[in-house]
């Protein structure tokens, strides 16, 4: 049985797939930046909710990826982990 770094490797052997995994590229980069946030500021989801005023079931679609946030929530997000939120462009590698 092969594990998932080896199948996502097969997988991204075909052109298709890997346009579409690249096109989803900074959806999960974000998702993880917030999961990492959190986790770093010690915090639950109840946790931030009740920082934020976002219902934790919201927090839980968002960091599940079935949800996309404003920069709004982003930022009250940000604020209730005691963070700055930056976002910036970078050069596309091609």
């Amino acid at each position: 049985m092969t594990n998932y770094k080896d199948f996502l490797n097969e997988q991204l052997q075909n052109e298709d797939f890997k346009k579409e995994y690249d096109a989803l590229d900074a959806e999960f980069s974000i998702i993880q930046a917030m999961l990492d946030a959190r986790k770093a500021a010690g915090l639950t989801q109840k946790d931030l909710a009740a920082r934020t005023g976002i219902a934790q079931a919201d927090i839980s679609k968002l960091e599940n990826g079935n949800a996309n946030p404003s920069l709004r929530t982003l930022q009250r997000l940000a604020d209730g982990m005691g963070m700055k939120l930056k976002v910036e462009f970078v050069p596309a590698s091609h």
